[in-house]
């Protein structure tokens, strides 16, 4: 792609993105989650309604599901790696590449290939997950589903984007917005990704390296919905896939990991900082 083609975003902040940094609140634990008193990260989004909290935040990590009546979709959001949780670790390090489970993705092309470790973690909540998904669609007379996560979270967002639009009605509109994510699948993957889940945006923030890895000589690509931010007030909108030709695109500002700054993984995003820490 070339420089013309990569166009200006608007602000960060701008009211388009500003409400899906909800994805911070799967960082705090599910008792606070339950009565959605979780501090500024649930004061973000006044109003909304979660009805299902699970995880350990170790060997299942945090998620919950709720309504948000507001814009009449269900949320679904996934926690990111804590450094601190030595399981959580190990499912970012698992990184061998597999076939998609045909049971849980039915109809995905023979080619397909994902994250061993984050495949593995997105089907330990899959079906639970999904059977609340379509008990809220159905009490609230919905057809919107919205999947938020960062980090870790953002990788099992995305496989949960393309869950949602292989196991619910075709009229259901999935939307999908991830923070600071890494690479999930392989080519095939990610061509498949974007013909199933065309609303789907990936948030980067300046010189991350975490959506750099894993390597692209290791086979994974990013899908499409690359939104970069380069600086506080300054973003832009990076179309196709894993974008290596624009100077103002993630891979020509982070060619490795050796020019990048783990600390700009933890935001901000919209003025917002993500991670264990900041979970309130």
């Amino acid at each position: 792609m070339s420089l013309a083609a990569c166009r200006p975003f608007p602000h960060p902040s701008s009211r388009r993105f500003a409400p899906f940094t909800v994805a911070r609140a799967a960082y705090c634990d599910p008792s606070v989650i339950q009565g959605w008193k979780c501090g500024d990260a649930c004061n973000a989004l006044p109003g909304f309604q979660p009805t299902l909290m699970g995880g350990d935040g170790n060997e299942i990590q945090f998620f919950f599901v709720g309504f948000w009546p507001q814009q009449k979709t269900v949320v679904v959001a996934h926690q990111g790696t804590d450094p601190t949780q030595f399981e959580s670790d190990l499912t970012d390090l698992d990184a061998d590449l597999q076939a998609l489970d045909s049971s849980l993705f039915p109809g995905v092309p023979s080619g397909v290939q994902v994250h061993d470790g984050f495949a593995d973690e997105h089907a330990k909540t899959a079906s639970q997950i999904l059977a609340e998904v379509k008990k809220l669609l159905s009490e609230n007379s919905a057809t919107s589903v919205t999947l938020v996560g960062h980090s870790l979270g953002g990788a099992l967002s995305e496989l949960e984007s393309l869950f949602m639009k292989l196991n619910l009605p075709s009229g259901t509109s999935i939307k999908g917005v991830t923070y600071g994510t890494p690479r999930v699948g392989n080519p095939a993957f990610a061509s498949y990704f974007d013909t199933q889940v065309p609303d789907f945006t990936r948030v980067n923030n300046e010189k991350d390296p975490i959506p750099i890895v894993p390597g692209r000589f290791l086979g994974y690509s990013h899908p499409h919905g690359e939104v970069h931010i380069m600086s506080p007030g300054n973003a832009v909108s990076c179309s196709g896939d894993d974008d290596a030709d624009d100077s103002q695109c993630t891979i020509k500002t982070v060619p490795n990991i050796f020019k990048s700054n783990i600390l700009n993984h933890l935001g901000p995003y919209e003025g917002i900082m993500i991670g264990t820490i900041f979970c309130t």
